[in-house]
């Protein structure tokens, strides 16, 4: 092998190394976003119950206009 082989070999395993060590299992990253989500949930929930009040409300006024 010449000098270039034998450099870019050694580059490319130390970028496969530290990458390998830099992932980890990921525990902490999917933990931090399903907190996050979750966090989310709660309040999203409330938006989607007003949205469906406000739509409904819309509805019966038009149903009670064209009755009358």
């Amino acid at each position: 092998m010449n000098r270039k082989n034998l450099l870019f070999s050694a580059a490319l395993l130390m970028a496969a190394a530290s990458s390998a060590l830099a992932q980890g299992n990921g525990t902490a990253g999917i933990t931090e976003a399903t907190q996050m989500v979750t966090s989310y949930f709660d309040p999203a929930t409330k938006l989607i119950y007003a949205i469906g009040a406000v739509v409904g409300l819309i509805g019966g006024v038009k149903v009670y206009n064209k009755f009358v």
